[in-house]
């Protein structure tokens, strides 16, 4: 069994870490509405609780041990304002009473989240985390080579989508995983080191979907679509793209 298995119809995994069985997600964007009325002009009722309620829920039904959550926890870049701290209070109250404890593995929204929360989660390196033989990257940054000497990597930022077209030729985007090996080159040569100097297992990568369904994405089938990572897509050895009820759609340029 993969280290790292998708949970049917839903944008989360759950990850083997050896002594703890993690439920991963990425980009929960939390305060999102209060971040797109400033930023765009855009008025939305808030989706808080429904969020934090389908988190939950999937909670209980993997019976998680730990929630990873793989960056942009909330959305506004700098200190989270009061939208986000209103959610994010809310979903780590909730947890608290579960047990469960949240890691976040920082990307590039989260700057203000360990100031203001790192005494009720644990706030990782923002180069990555690494649980068992599973590392977790926002995918913002180079990860460290910790996370690149583990089995399975696991990564947000993308919000990887996929544009389909029906019969009559009506298109529609679809929240999409996309899965490959990592090519070791890239992170050599980023750390100007030999490849000898990496412990290299030929991680796989698994790149994962927004949880939030108000983030927009990345086409990831459309061709001059650019990748928002720094080491993709040369880092991505070939990569297969899936919806979110395991349909397999094929290499990801031409899903």
């Amino acid at each position: 069994m993969a280290l790292v298995e998708p949970v049917p119809d839903a944008p989360a995994a759950t990850a083997d870490c050896g002594d703890e069985r993690a439920l991963v997600v990425a980009d929960y964007h939390a305060g999102i509405e209060v971040g797109l009325r400033y930023e765009r002009g855009v008025e939305l009722r808030s989706a808080a609780d429904t969020r934090r309620e389908r988190l939950l829920a999937l909670c209980e039904r993997v019976e998680a041990d730990r929630v990873v959550v793989l960056g942009d926890l909330v959305h506004r870049i700098g200190d989270p304002g009061t939208g986000e701290r209103d959610e994010v209070d809310a979903l780590l109250d909730a947890l608290d009473a579960r047990g469960v404890p949240l890691t976040l593995v920082p990307g590039n929204h989260d700057g203000g989240v360990a100031d203001a929360y790192g005494d009720r989660m644990e706030v990782a390196d923002p180069e990555g985390h690494r649980r068992g033989d599973v590392g977790f990257v926002h995918g913002h940054t180079w990860p460290n080579r910790a996370v690149l000497g583990a089995e399975t990597v696991c990564m947000g930022h993308e919000h990887p989508q996929v544009r389909l077209e029906d019969e009559v030729g009506v298109g529609r985007a679809e929240k999409a995983w996309l899965r490959g090996d990592l090519r070791l080159a890239p992170f050599a040569d980023h750390l100007g080191v030999g490849p000898e100097a990496l412990a290299w297992s030929t991680p796989d990568l698994v790149v994962f979907p927004a949880f939030n369904d108000r983030s927009g994405g990345t086409w990831i089938n459309v061709e001059n679509q650019e990748f928002l990572s720094p080491f993709l897509p040369d880092a991505l050895g070939g990569g297969e793209a899936y919806l979110l009820d395991g349909t397999r759609l094929g290499a990801y340029r031409r899903a």
